[in-house]
């Protein structure tokens, strides 16, 4: 699971999974345990936030949730790109926070600028 710069919450395929593969997910917090949850709902729940696939032609790739409000509330800094491995508690996939995160990098390349030239 990562938390992108700005808020996005990307899950790979794999964690998506571990919670039903759901259309929408409720953001929880716990402040006294510094974990966030995220938990399968569907989109009429009221706190729901919609579980969108990066891309809509394949079925492939993250899945990502607009979280940038809720990172906001809980005051998490977000400059940086930063992945974490989930658990699922109770059918709640967890990130703890108080574990750092693995700061993550672009895979994506510069204009112009190609393999061969990268080494």
């Amino acid at each position: 699971m990562t938390i992108q710069k700005r808020g996005l919450i990307s899950l790979n395929r794999a964690a998506y999974e571990l919670i039903g593969s759901p259309e929408a997910v409720e953001l929880l917090w716990d402040s006294d345990r510094r974990v966030v949850g995220l938990r399968a709902t569907d989109l009429a729940n009221p706190d729901a936030y919609p579980a969108r696939p990066q891309s809509a032609q394949s079925n492939r790739g993250p899945i990502l949730v607009a979280g940038s409000l809720f990172t906001r509330y809980i005051g998490l800094d977000t400059t940086e790109a930063k992945r974490w491995v989930p658990q699922v508690e109770d059918g709640i996939l967890t990130l703890d926070l108080k574990v750092e995160g693995q700061p993550v990098s672009s895979n994506r390349r510069g204009t112009g600028e190609s393999a061969r030239e990268t080494k």
